[in-house]
């Protein structure tokens, strides 16, 4: 089903012949495409990149689709639904986010007025992230999380492309499923996690889960404490100072806050200035490392709030 959907999805904005070629890959294992301008598409299977061709993937750059500049334009005017300008708000922050929780990110030229970022232009690069459920990911580190019915702050480490939006996605779903019923809050402020399509259905299989889409996390955990009243505030990607200020506020407000950072390891995470504060306070009690090592998703290590490994 998850499959079909994808590749419905590639039809929406994806032109020809990319689209056919894509439709011979094994979209399970699909985590991105690259499209630069006069350059080679390159695919991402399982965390190995391979170049596009007609016959699906190949290693033989001879056989590779090169991509135009206008299908680089046409991809993103159809992603936009046809009006860059109703979504010039996620250009300035150099993605798109198209139904199903499908991230375009992009390269271009930018272009300020009076000192401010007012778009991005003449796209010469777009990188589109594949979202993925892959169920029961988040298992191995549940008991961890949640112990005696009760939830532990929780940050989620890893580089980009290793598993922490589908690590979320099905930590939601698994406390659905056990009828723990904690009012959940998701802060998505990309559009990846809940892949709210167009009608307003979420892809996330939880009963007890409100979302708050395409909203800054300071302003979406102050204004989602005032109106929805969460138990667990559920974010991804924290990485500013003011992200972790608004994450103090939710912990002083008796919100649990389950979130996650782009870090390769933990002595990675020790070295980032405005999170010092995090670990000095022990304000996260579980850790969950992932990586690529063994393909995407990779446990590396739980670790409790003294960053001692429990598992």
């Amino acid at each position: 089903y998850i499959m079909a959907k994808g590749r419905t999805m590639f039809e929406k904005f994806i032109p020809q012949p990319f689209l056919s070629a894509l439709n011979k890959i094994n979209f399970k294992q699909l985590n991105e495409i690259r499209f630069r301008a006069f350059k080679p598409v390159i695919v991402y299977l399982g965390g190995m990149a391979y170049f596009l061709s007609e016959n699906g993937i190949s290693t033989n750059l001879q056989d590779a689709l090169i991509c135009d500049k206008e299908s680089l334009e046409e991809i993103v005017f159809r992603a936009s639904e046809c009006s860059i300008y109703a979504v010039n708000e996620q250009i300035k922050n150099g993605f798109l986010t198209v139904g199903g929780g499908y991230r375009i990110g992009l390269g271009g030229t930018a272009v300020f007025e009076n000192d401010k970022l007012k778009t991005i232009k003449n796209f010469v690069s777009l990188n589109i992230r594949v979202p993925h459920f892959v169920k029961d990911c988040s298992l191995l580190a549940f008991k961890h999380i949640l112990e005696n019915r009760r939830l532990n702050n929780t940050l989620i480490i890893s580089p980009p492309g290793a598993g922490k939006t589908t690590f979320l996605k099905d930590f939601v779903s698994q406390l659905s499923q056990r009828n723990f019923s904690a009012n959940v809050l998701v802060l998505d402020e990309r559009g990846e996690i809940a892949n709210i399509n167009e009608k307003g259905e979420s892809l996330i299989e939880s009963n007890f889960c409100d979302v708050l889409s395409f909203m800054p996390k300071p302003l979406g955990i102050n204004f989602g404490i005032r109106a929805l009243s969460p138990n667990l505030i559920l974010t991804d990607e924290i990485g500013s100072k003011e992200d972790v200020d608004a994450i103090y506020h939710a912990g002083n407000c008796g919100v649990n806050v389950m979130a996650s950072i782009h870090a390769e390891s933990l002595q990675d995470l020790k070295k980032k200035p405005d999170f010092e504060r995090l670990l000095k306070d022990k304000f996260f009690k579980r850790f969950i490392v992932l990586s690529t090592r063994e393909g995407p998703g990779t446990y590396e290590g739980i670790f409790d709030e003294n960053l001692e490994r429990i598992l």
